[in-house]
C-alpha cells in the first residue's frame, strides 16, 4: 500500500509529482490524520510551528524547491523515523 502524503492547497505541482511516483496524496485540509508526512508551502511559519507540536509526522516545506527535492526530503525523513 502506498504511503499517504498530505499536501497543502496550492501545491498542485507537488501533488501531481508525488502521485506519479506512486504515493497516495491527499489534501492537507482533510487527510492529515493518516499521513506519513505533510508538505506545506512554507509561507505560513506559524502553521509549521503548530504542526511540529501537534503531529508526529515529518513536516516538509516546499518553498523554493522542486518536486524532486521535496520527495528526496520526504524519503530521508521517513527513513529516519523508522
Amino acid at each position: 500500500m502506498a504511503e499517504r502524503i498530505a499536501v497543502e492547497a496550492g501545491l498542485d505541482y507537488v501533488k501531481k509529482y508525488l502521485t506519479r511516483q506512486g504515493y497516495d496524496v491527499v489534501d492537507l485540509s482533510g487527510g492529515q490524520e493518516d499521513a506519513a508526512a505533510v508538505v506545506i508551502s512554507g509561507q505560513d511559519d506559524s502553521f509549521l510551528g503548530m504542526a511540529d507540536r501537534t503531529t508526529a509526522v515529518p513536516v516538509i516545506s516546499a518553498e523554493g524547491r522542486t518536486p524532486e527535492e521535496v520527495l528526496t526530503d520526504i524519503k530521508e525523513r521517513l527513513d529516519k523515523a523508522r
